[in-house]
Formats: structure tokens, C-alpha cells, sequence
């Protein structure tokens, strides 16, 4: 099932001219009508990254054969327009150098402006989970009217039914509304999407951003999010995204690193004592007077330690 026939919220039919509600129903129209590109203002819309390698390949197909889906805006007065749902196809449009584009005409408020640009955005097929998880929260938090961290909250609570807090939760009205929300979504259950999706928000940010932007999929993303040394961490994610690693390389280098980690942690008391010894017999501590002392002072400890252990 692709995402197209999966999320269908109130407010996605607007997107491909069906009714919607409206504020003002001598501003809406059915059907779509050209507009000039210059009356159309951009404002912040959820997606944040286009794959370029996509975006020329649009450009070129509306270089060839124009935009084929309306996009959606709402009438901003003086015969301008707002872009509610179509970002891509608009930008397209610019750069293949289109005077004009068909659009379908909404009158919508702000919530609904935000909520439709939502479910365009998690319409797409190439959407990954990263963003997706992102937009289903906002989503929440438009519907439910509650902060993200309120939302949060009661995900965590829900984790343990066998708590007080829990079941006043579960059993509270807007619960009962996220539930209805998830039902119409029809991808997700609450306690799937806590499972599943909320932990990508925990993510190392340098993992999270490989995901946003397309560069790595979400069980590679996984996997190297695993490894909390930061270092070990980015040089595995540069190389994943450089060349091409697939899953089971990643795994493999993960292990392999864990190995030689804990041999050091693991190693002998007696080789620690050599490599401390090397170490000391290669730096400048004997040209200092001051370290000199604490040498002999710790040669002195070290000597009286192995005559407690000869025998008398």
C-alpha cells in the first residue's frame, strides 16, 4: 500500500479537488484556474529537504510536459496567494521558467493551511521515517491542541497500563481522540509508533540529519545510532553514506570496533603495568626533579609490594 492510499485525513481531498470546508465559499473554487507564478508567496512549509538529483528530474518533466496536478494556495487578498500543498511542483515550476501554473483555490485558515501541507508531506512516497515521525507528532499536536511535550508525556504513561497515571490517561477524552486520529491514519497504533517511531527522536542528531536529508535509510540509521562514541560514530556514518555500506557491513564494522574496545577494557593487569612502564621509560619525566621524587617514591611503594609477597 503506497502512502497515498494510506493517510487520509480530513483535508486531503482539497488536495485533488474534492469538497473541503471552508471559510469563505465565494473565495474556494472546484475547479483549477492559471495563476501567474510572481502571486504566489512561499511561507514555511514542514518539508525541509529536496533530494536535488529528484528536483532536476521534475524540473525536466515540467520542462516537457508542464504541471500535471494542480498545486493548492489560498487567496491572500489584491488577487495573491499563499501555497498550501505543493512546494515542490511550484519550485519546479520556477526553475523550468513557467509564467503561469494551474492551482486549485482554498479558502482556509491557518491551522488547516498547516494541516493540509502535513498530509501532502506525508503523502510522499520517498518520505522517510525521520520526517514522517515529525509529522505525525505535529499532526497530534494540531488536532489534540496540546503541546508536543504534553503528547509525549502521555505516550510514556501508556507504556505502563498498570499505573494510575497511566489509566487516567487511556481512559481520558483526548486520548480517545488520539486513538481516532491513528485509526483514520491507518499505518499506525499508539503503541506501535511509541515503539517504533519515537525513538528515532532520540537519535544523535548527525545520524538524524544523514536521515532527513535522504543520504541513509532508517535500519542503517539504526544501527550506526548504536554506537555511542561520537567519533567512531560520525567517521562510521561518513563512510556508510561515502561508500555505499550496506546493512550487514555496517553491523560487522560495529562488532568489529566492540571487539577491539573491550580487548582494551579486558586486558591484563601485567600488560597494563608494560605499557604503562614503555610509556614512562619513553617520555621527558626524568629530566624533571619534581617527578623524579614521585618516581622513587613510587618505586619504593612498588618494591616494598613485592617483598610483602617474597617468602621470609
Amino acid at each position: 500500500m503506497n502512502k497515498r492510499s494510506t493517510y487520509q485525513l480530513k483535508g486531503v481531498d482539497a488536495l485533488f479537488g474534492g469538497s473541503a470546508d471552508s471559510a469563505d465559499g465565494d473565495a474556494s473554487q472546484t475547479e483549477p484556474v492559471q495563476v501567474e507564478l510572481d502571486l504566489i508567496q512561499v511561507s514555511e512549509q514542514p518539508r525541509r529537504y529536496f533530494a536535488p538529483e529528484k528536483e532536476q528530474d521534475l524540473i525536466q518533466s515540467v520542462k516537457q510536459y508542464g504541471i500535471l496536478q494542480p498545486i493548492l494556495v489560498r487567496p491572500q487578498g489584491e488577487g495573491r496567494y499563499e501555497l498550501v500543498a505543493g512546494e515542490r511542483r511550484y519550485r519546479a515550476a520556477k526553475a523550468a521558467g513557467l509564467k503561469q501554473i494551474p492551482v486549485l483555490v482554498r479558502s482556509l485558515s491557518d491551522v488547516e493551511v498547516l494541516e493540509v501541507a502535513l498530509l501532502e508531506n506525508l503523502q510522499r512516497e520517498d518520505l522517510n521515517p525521520i520526517e514522517e515521525t515529525e509529522g505525525i507528532l505535529r499532526l497530534l499536536e494540531l488536532r489534540l491542541t496540546e503541546p508536543q511535550a504534553t503528547i509525549l508525556k502521555w505516550f510514556n504513561q501508556s507504556a505502563h497500563p498498570e499505573r494510575e497515571s497511566a489509566d487516567n490517561v487511556i481512559h481520558g477524552e483526548k486520548w480517545q481522540q488520539l486513538v481516532g486520529i491513528f485509526e483514520t491514519l491507518g499505518k499506525f497504533t499508539p503503541e506501535s509508533f511509541r515503539t517504533n517511531r519515537l525513538p528515532l527522536l532520540n537519535m544523535p542528531e548527525d545520524v538524524k540529519a544523514s536521515l532527513r536529508q535522504g543520504q541513509l535509510e532508517y535500519t542503517k540509521a539504526r544501527a550506526i545510532a548504536t554506537v555511542k562514541q561520537a567519533d567512531v560514530r560520525t567517521e562510521l556514518l561518513e563512510e556508510a553514506i561515502s561508500q555505499g555500506l550496506s546493512l550487514s557491513q555496517i553491523k560487522e564494522k560495529i562488532t568489529a570496533y566492540r571487539l577491539e574496545n573491550q580487548s582494551v577494557k579486558t586486558r591484563s593487569l601485567k600488560q597494563e603495568f608494560d605499557a604503562a612502564y614503555s610509556q614512562v621509560k619513553k617520555s621527558e619525566v626524568w629530566k624533571d626533579p619534581t617527578k623524579q621524587k614521585k618516581l622513587r617514591k613510587l618505586l619504593k611503594d612498588l618494591q616494598a609490594l613485592v617483598e610483602e609477597e617474597s617468602p621470609g
